[in-house]
């Protein structure tokens, strides 16, 4: 998977990089096998074969020697190579961790998401920050929505070991697989970046928060991101040429796709110039770019709201109580937003970083163990999955209006307690639509 985030691993990346020169290996009895010059990828034979390549059928050669392509699936009869899912993961973790672990993982982020997103969607509940936090909420769950159903039937049901047929399979592969969780993925990076960025002026800028943070304003701004990231991942519909070709496997004629850079790519532009465009463009303005300013917004929020805690201290020493509560709720809200953040950094610096790696060990000089990156990546993408739900905890312990809103549709007895609290004019709430600040903030 880069595919849980960034949504394409690195072998995906590695395939998609045509630069390789593939060399034809002669294996003693007028059979070849395609393997890669460069040394970013691994070509393993039957004495080095790491322990979860060997559940993956092999070409044997019948001079004792079965070949491997950890790159791309090896050619049989000249050099017809072919899509299977065996040669993108290392399989020991690949298939304990999305073939095992993505069901219970999928159960537990349609939940909550879904929660979220019914929650905030709720009109007393409305407000500028929790239409972004809705969408965030729906992007993610789209991220790990789309490829789970491939990730099942290939890890969970065991067919990771057969070839992908027929042609029309491949290309809803490609789709759910990488495309479409990169896109979705895209989307939530950049609606992170704007969360973010809506804080820093409500803090920093209050002003122009009646300007630049109304509910229209951010309507538009989430469309605009969505268009944004399906444009960004437009062309990968359609870089990829799949034909079925027939191959003896397993000693039974099968039909297999054959995976080629589509013709437009040579015929407009090269594979280098436009491998090297995409990659660089995503490391940019999906990774180094957005993560760079979360963290700068991190570090300006928290200041601002301990700057905010002590003008807190200072109105309550003047029995300001109603202001001094204002700048607690804002700062509570401030907080989650950080906190937020913060859990959205952990986990998507080090894909930035591998992929930065990938680019300068592709473009300047080898530097990168490929075994190790593509081990680590496939960690850095299950525990993306893993942080998906993590926001439902984060709004239920600390935001009061989100746990109230939740208790009223779900409990009965929180009906009850929200009835009393608004007939006695209550306005306990820390999330979006607790009481309204000096800025026409509905305090989030």
């Amino acid at each position: 998977m880069e595919k849980m985030a960034d949504q394409t691993s690195l072998v995906q990346l590695f395939r998609d990089d045509h630069r390789y020169v593939s060399n034809m290996i002669d294996a003693g009895n007028g059979q070849t096998s395609i393997v890669p010059l460069n040394a970013r990828a691994y070509y393993y034979w039957n004495e080095t074969m790491p322990s979860e390549i060997n559940s993956t059928p092999g070409t044997d050669y019948g001079n004792g020697t079965t070949a491997y392509s950890y790159y791309n699936c090896a050619a049989f009869e000249g050099n017809t190579s072919y899509l299977n899912v065996s040669c993108e993961t290392i399989l020991n973790y690949s298939l304990p961790l999305y073939g095992y672990c993505i069901p219970v993982l999928l159960l537990i982020t349609l939940a909550a998401n879904s929660l979220i997103i019914i929650i905030l969607k709720k009109r007393t509940m409305a407000s500028p920050t929790n239409f972004i936090l809705m969408a965030m909420a729906v992007c993610d769950m789209f991220t790990l929505l789309f490829p789970a159903p491939g990730l099942m039937y290939m890890y969970t049901f065991g067919n990771h070991y057969k070839p992908l047929a027929p042609v029309a399979a491949c290309y809803v592969w490609n789709a759910l697989n990488e495309i479409l969780p990169a896109m979705c993925h895209t989307a939530s990076v950049w609606l992170t970046l704007a969360l973010a960025v809506q804080r820093y002026i409500y803090v920093c800028h209050a002003p122009a928060a009646r300007t630049w943070c109304t509910i229209a304003r951010v309507k538009k701004c989430i469309a605009y991101i969505c268009v944004a990231a399906l444009l960004h991942q437009g062309s990968r519909f359609f870089d990829k040429s799949y034909s079925l070709v027939t191959i003896d496997w397993n000693g039974q004629p099968t039909n297999v796709c054959h995976v080629e850079t589509a013709n437009w790519i040579h015929e407009y532009a090269s594979e280098d110039f436009y491998y090297t465009f995409y990659f660089s463009f995503r490391i940019l303005f999906v990774h180094l770019i957005p993560c760079a300013s979360l963290v700068a917004l991190n570090v300006l929020l928290f200041r601002a709201m301990k700057q905010a805690q002590q003008k807190r201290e200072r109105l309550f020493k003047d029995n300001k109580k109603r202001e001094s509560k204002r700048v607690r709720d804002s700062n509570c809200t401030t907080l989650m937003l950080i906190v937020v953040v913060t859990v959205f950094l952990v986990v998507e610096i080090p894909l930035g970083v591998i992929t930065a790696l990938h680019i300068i060990s592709s473009l300047l000089f080898e530097f990168l163990d490929y075994y190790i990156a593509n081990l680590f990546i496939l960690f850095a993408n299950f525990f993306l999955i893993v942080s998906y739900p993590i926001n439902f905890a984060i709004y239920c312990g600390m935001s009061r209006q989100f746990r109230e809103t939740f208790k009223e549709l779900f409990c009965k007895s929180g009906t009850s307690q929200m009835k009393v609290q608004k007939e006695c004019g209550s306005s306990k709430y820390s999330l979006v639509n607790g009481p309204r600040t000096f800025t026409n903030e509905t305090v989030i």
